[in-house]
């Protein structure tokens, strides 16, 4: 079965939540103990841990989720109404393939069942596994990256922290529809890589943009399968991770409204937390990052897939070679786009027909400009 890779969350861990009353998130978690695992018929969020990092350059000896689980217990209950269990640890394998195969069978089976799993881990490459579990659920991919960096790597590279994003491209079966990565910063990303993002028609987002406005990350949100975190795309000042020095970032409060984003996509069905190095302080982010993505989780409201319209206002911009029709709900005030539909073998891609977009979007087209993400979208759309 493959929930025989989880073991159980250690008993120090165990016996700190013992401690906490029922208002801390620690006194309604269901564990994953020696005696019991929790049924995850009454569960709709699970944590799971991975302690792999052989596909970092910053390898250390263990990954230690101790403090983490500690922070995130120890917090209290949002008004939240949805079952939460932490299903313990997958342990390395004798291989870095091994452990991604049983990062692939559990994270397949959670959300076969309808729970959102929330990966927290050591390497990035560990995203990989992630996008592999889909393969199982024949479905297309859109993956969104908080990350300061691409990780792009050569064809011959073995699979790693900063190359899993061309293994994702090239190794079949290739179900990647989209990648969009925010909070890229330039000089951490060479042309050739900028250049690659334009030609494959994927986005990205540089730190400034998000940081000045950072709503504009919400429609992207919207669209992801996969939402997969590297840590470093923190300043270090807020994340106290100095092993990986990072000067510029996200700051605490930006990266916990991202994640709030994420948690509130109705689409989004996994999200991943990378590159923890293991320090208190960024025990108590990761710990709030998660706290964050399940209060949005909690604000779901059940807008995609796009059901009846009655429930939208459509909008009709003609520009002078197109006809772009938005919607906008009237139970969020959120938009989207309709992208013409053309006849394509690969059925899979029928249910990308809508693309969420912000009113600002709306407002581009009304001055007779193309949005670029709508371009994006159709140009995909017609490979």
């Amino acid at each position: 079965m493959e929930f025989d890779f989880l073991v159980p969350i250690d008993k120090e861990i165990i016996d700190f939540r013992n401690e906490l009353s029922s208002q801390h998130i620690g006194g309604i978690i269901s564990l994953h103990t020696d005696d019991i695992f929790p049924d995850l018929n009454k569960v709709k969020i699970a944590l799971v841990g991975v302690l792999e990092n052989r596909g970092s350059d910053n390898v250390q000896s263990v990954v230690d989720l101790s403090a983490v689980r500690k922070s995130f217990y120890g917090l209290f209950l949002g008004n939240w109404k949805i079952g939460i269990a932490d299903l313990g640890d997958i342990l390395p394998g004798n291989s870095a393939m091994d452990t991604y195969f049983a990062v692939k069978k559990v994270v397949a089976s959670l959300i076969k069942k309808g729970i959102v799993p929330i990966v927290i881990g050591g390497s990035q490459d560990l995203t990989y596994a992630l996008y592999r579990a889909y393969d199982e659920l024949e479905q297309m991919v859109n993956l969104v990256a908080i990350d300061n960096r691409f990780d792009f790597g050569k064809e011959t590279d073995s699979l790693s922290n900063s190359s899993y994003l061309t293994k994702m491209v090239i190794d079949a079966p290739n179900n990647l529809f989209n990648y969009c990565n925010v909070g890229y910063q330039t000089y951490y990303n060479s042309q050739e890589e900028i250049d690659i993002i334009e030609k494959l028609y994927f986005d990205a987002y540089r730190l400034g943009e998000i940081s000045n406005n950072i709503a504009l990350a919400e429609p992207v949100f919207r669209d992801a399968d996969i939402v997969s975190l590297d840590l470093t795309a923190v300043k270090s000042s807020d994340s106290g991770n100095f092993n990986t020095f990072a000067p510029n970032g996200f700051n605490g409060k930006e990266i916990c409204s991202l994640s709030r984003y994420a948690g509130i996509s109705d689409k989004v069905s996994l999200f991943g937390i990378f590159n923890h190095y293991n320090t208190v302080q960024e025990a108590v982010l990761i710990a709030q990052i998660i706290w964050y993505f399940i209060e949005g989780y909690q604000f779901r409201s059940g807008e995609y897939p796009f059901g009846t319209k009655d429930n939208y206002l459509k909008y009709i911009v003609p520009l002078e070679e197109e006809e772009l029709v938005f919607y906008k709900s009237n139970k969020t005030d959120r938009w989207w786009i309709e992208i013409p539909f053309l006849t394509n073998s690969n059925n899979k891609l029928k249910r990308n027909t809508l693309l969420p977009c912000s009113y600002e979007e709306y407002l581009i087209a009304c001055n007779q400009e193309l949005p670029e993400r709508w371009w994006k979208a159709q140009r995909k759309n017609s490979v």
